[in-house]
């Protein structure tokens, strides 16, 4: 549940309405983040929520994304999250904002007991139905393991990720809301031609995707071909647009997540 009360499934409509047409106020940075992050307050005919309003002017030039904006692959995410059914990227718009044109997404709170799906667990202690990703010490030399659940939830996302081809999946981009949902944030490096995959999420690598992911992938890629195609060429190079919907070709007629490349790191740095 956001700090508004709106919940990004069931009020999604309302939730974009204020995104798009809310005052926003700026709260602060996001210090952390590499391009600039801000967070804000929107406020619309007496309902507010938390946002992220990462504005153009604030994004560092980056050699391999020289069309577009991540702002605008932040919206493409959110578009094709939006059109799997499975409403894992929080709702995302393209607006004005105090520093011009950026993306705006609301803000999702994490309870403060929610359960980590993703982490560095002590090696030989993995709980039960968890995938070790990658070997790592910490300074004082004692082994750990990079692991994430076998959860169908990190599924879905890892089946969105092969699709928009991101090449950002860290640990800390996965979060937990208070509805027991889980939600993707920071697509901004997504959507390249070239395969790009790079994420902590290669628990399933290799393995027969679920059913579900197959009749989501069927009914997706009526849709890039059609609406979604023209609203994601709104952002992306008619390029982008087209190797999305060869993704996900290669992904129905594979019927299996994608391998780790060979060619480019498959994991991101850091990975939390």
């Amino acid at each position: 549940m956001t700090s508004s009360g709106l919940q990004p499934r069931q009020d999604g409509d309302a939730a974009l309405r204020l995104l798009r047409d809310g005052v926003l106020d700026l709260e602060g940075r996001l210090v952390d983040a590499s391009n600039t992050t801000l967070r804000g307050i929107l406020t619309l005919e007496g309902v507010t929520a938390r946002c992220v309003y990462k504005p153009v002017r604030g994004e560092r030039p980056l050699w391999d994304f020289p069309d577009g904006t991540l702002a605008g692959r932040e919206v493409s995410a959110y578009l094709v999250s939006r059109a799997t059914g499975w409403d894992l990227v929080p709702p995302t718009v393209l607006r004005d904002g105090p520093f011009g044109p950026g993306s705006c997404q609301l803000w999702i709170d994490e309870p403060e007991d929610a359960e980590p799906l993703v982490g560095f667990l002590p090696a030989g202690e993995l709980p039960p139905r968890w995938f070790p990703i990658a070997a790592a010490r910490d300074d004082d030399g004692a082994a750990y393991a990079l692991a994430h659940a076998d959860d169908p939830r990190l599924a879905r996302l890892a089946v969105l990720d092969a699709v928009i081809n991101n090449a950002d999946r860290k640990g800390a981009h996965v979060l937990v809301g208070a509805d027991d949902r889980i939600y993707g944030v920071d697509h901004g490096v997504s959507f390249h031609v070239e395969d790009k995959l790079r994420t902590v999420l290669w628990g399933w690598a290799g393995k027969q995707l679920p059913t579900d992911a197959v009749e989501m992938l069927d009914g997706l890629a009526g849709q890039i071909a059609g609406a979604l195609g023209a609203e994601l060429a709104d952002h992306l190079t008619i390029s982008e647009v087209t190797e999305v919907a060869s993704r996900i070709d290669r992904l129905r007629e594979t019927g299996r997540f994608p391998q780790p490349p060979e060619d480019w790191p498959a994991i991101p740095w850091p990975p939390m």
